[in-house]
C-alpha cells in the first residue's frame, strides 16, 4: 500500500537520439535510488529525437528532484509531465493462456468484450494482445483469473498530451555553426 503523500506522475521526456541515452537516464534514477514503474522509449517522427515515457511515484519533493535532474542531462530537449486529465495513456500487453478445445471460445468470448485480438493460437494455448489504459488491461487480467495465464508482457504507458497545446518544434540546426 502507497503511503498518503506518495503520488505516480508520468514524465514525457523528448531526447537526442544516440547511443546510451536511455542507460544515463536509467542509471540516473538507480544512482539517487528513485524507482521506475516503468519505462517506454521510441524515435519521434523525427529520426534525432527518441520520445521517452517515464511512469514512477514518490513525495511532492522526490518528483520534483526527479524532474530537475532529469533536466539537466545534456540530451534532454525537453521534458513534461503529462496530466491525466491533459493526456492519453495507453499500453500494450500480451498474455499466453493454456487453451484446450473446450476453453479456447470462453477465452475468446472474454477478448472480444475487451476489444482484445487473439494474435496466436496453438493446439495448447492462445496468445491475446490489448491496448488500453492500465485499468482496462488489469480487469481483463483479473477476468482471466479463471483460466491459467502462462505468460505476460506489457510494454508500460505510452502518452501524448491532448491538443496542439504544447508541442515542441525543434529546429534544424544550421550546419555552418
Amino acid at each position: 500500500m502507497r503511503p498518503d503523500n506518495m503520488q505516480k506522475k508520468v514524465f514525457q521526456l523528448l531526447v537526442d537520439n544516440t547511443s546510451g541515452v536511455l542507460s544515463r537516464i536509467a542509471g540516473l534514477f538507480a544512482r539517487r535510488g528513485y524507482n521506475i514503474d516503468s519505462i517506454t522509449a521510441g524515435v519521434t517522427a523525427d529520426p534525432r529525437y527518441t520520445r521517452i515515457t517515464i511512469v514512477t511515484d514518490g513525495d511532492d519533493e522526490i518528483l520534483e528532484q526527479i524532474e530537475k535532474q532529469l533536466s539537466k542531462l545534456i540530451d534532454v530537449r525537453d521534458i513534461r509531465v503529462l496530466e491525466p486529465d491533459k493526456s492519453v495513456y495507453r499500453e500494450l500487453c500480451m498474455i499466453k493462456i493454456e487453451a484446450d478445445a473446450k476453453s479456447r471460445q470462453g477465452i475468446i468470448a472474454l477478448a472480444d468484450v475487451f476489444r482484445a485480438n487473439v494474435v496466436d493460437v496453438a493446439s495448447d494455448s492462445l496468445i491475446a494482445e490489448i491496448t488500453g489504459s492500465q485499468s482496462k488491461i488489469d480487469a481483463f487480467i483479473d477476468l482471466l483469473s479463471d483460466f491459467r495465464i502462462l505468460e505476460i508482457a506489457r510494454t508500460g504507458i505510452a502518452g501524448l498530451q491532448r491538443g496542439t497545446e504544447g508541442v515542441i518544434w525543434l529546429e534544424e540546426e544550421d550546419p555552418r555553426y
